[in-house]
Formats: structure tokens, sequence, C-alpha cells
């Protein structure tokens, strides 16, 4: 295929034996051997972190590296087995190479791409993404949410409480209408079509993101489909709310 935005390095299989410590997962390998590999999410990876479930881990070849396996994705739903990117540290590398693609129109113009660019009232805030256009004065200012908790097709953020999250509504509230504001949702999962609000994991942030969407908000969920050899874009989820 070539349609992949981005494409994983070599990944090797496994079964998932446990995690603990958040950042931590032993593994155990096709060929028997079981090793702990570093969790880059840091979330409670609720519906996705099955004991006995597939996985995919990556290598890295830094000598310095304490762990050198990175669990990358997890194989979910036995009915329909789909693969699930628990890798938070890609979601803003992926946005990026889709943001470089010109790949959500609904963004409209722009022709620089800025990132962790500060913000906010006490500009002690970084937006992952800050996108401008040389003829226009409206800004865009673009927070990135990884998303994998699901209810049946209909994938869910935030999946615990989140005052982090939180922070990130009020602030980018405050720049409406002065500039856009964009919260997009990286649904990182191929087998959900719908997206609304977690709002029994926290009702808080569900109530902010209604009322921001009020104000001028716009919200993008945006589904992808993961597999081990990479991740493609498959447009935008309709919000249920």
């Amino acid at each position: 295929m070539t349609d992949y935005l981005y494409h994983y390095p070599p990944l090797y299989p496994g079964i998932l034996l446990k995690r603990y410590k958040r950042f931590f997962a032993d593994i155990e390998l096709t060929n028997g051997e079981i090793v702990t590999a570093h969790c880059p999410n840091t979330g409670p990876m609720k519906g996705v972190c099955s004991i006995g479930s597939a996985v995919q881990i990556s290598k890295s070849n830094n000598p310095n590296r304490k762990l050198p396996y990175t669990w990358e994705m997890i194989q979910v739903n036995d009915t329909e087995p789909t693969w699930v990117g628990i890798n938070t540290a890609l979601s803003n590398q992926i946005i990026k190479l889709a943001l470089e693609k010109r790949l959500f129109p609904e963004l409209g113009e722009y022709n620089q791409i800025r990132s962790e660019v500060t913000y906010g009232q006490d500009k002690k805030s970084r937006v992952d993404f800050f996108l401008s256009h040389l003829e226009s004065l409206s800004n865009i200012y673009v927070e990135v949410k990884n998303t994998t908790w699901a209810a049946g097709k209909l994938a869910l953020f935030p999946d615990t409480e989140t005052t982090r999250g939180q922070k990130h509504l009020r602030e980018l509230m405050a720049l409406l209408p002065q500039s856009r504001a964009v919260m997009l949702y990286l649904i990182n999962r191929g087998d959900c079509t719908e997206f609304a609000p977690g709002d029994s994991a926290d009702p808080v942030y569900g109530t902010l993101l209604r009322s921001a969407i009020a104000q001028g908000l716009e919200v993008l969920p945006c589904r992808f489909d993961v597999t081990p050899v990479g991740v493609r874009y498959l447009g935008l989820a309709p919000c249920k709310f």
C-alpha cells in the first residue's frame, strides 16, 4: 500500500503479560523471550490494556536506553480484531505529517506550521500546532488529543479525569473569537466511526467542551487506521453530543 501517512519501523509481535508503574509492560515475544518494554502512555488506557492481548513493539538501537523496546500498539475486539495505537509520543508526529500534506481541508489555507508555540493567559502553556497565513490575520491554534477509548463504534475522550485537558479547553476558549481554535482528536483505531466526549470519565471536560463549541471552538475527530505497517487517515468522524 502506498497511502500510509506514517510508517512504523520493524515491529516485533508478542503477548501482553502485564503493565505496571504506568511506564512498564512485560511482553512475551513469539520466540518465548520475555522483555520489559517502555509504555509511552501515561493514562489508564481504558478498554485497551487487556492481559493476554496481541501487541507490537519496536526496538531502539540507542545503546544508552535502559529499555530498548517500546510498546507501539495492542489488538482489541475478538469479533473484529483491531489494532490500537497507544504510543502517544507519535500523535503529534502523525498530525504534523497530515498538516504538511494538507489532509484536513476543514482548516483552510495556511503556509506556516509551527509546533509547541507558547500561548495562554499566563504564557506558560504550549499549543501543539500554530498555523498561519501571510495574507490572513486569522491564526489557527490546534490542540491534539490521542483517543483510544471506545464504546462499540463510538470513540470517547477523555478516558479519565484530566485537569490538564480542562485547562487546554479554557485556554482555547480564551482565544475566541479573535483567532480560530481547534481541538483535534486523533482516533488511534480504525473501528470507530463516531466521536463523543467521555462524560462518564470526566463530566467537567464534557461540559467545558460543549460550552467551548457554543463559543466557536472547532472540533475535528480524525479517524486513523492502525496496522503493524503504518497509519492511514480515514477522514472525520461525526460528533455525538
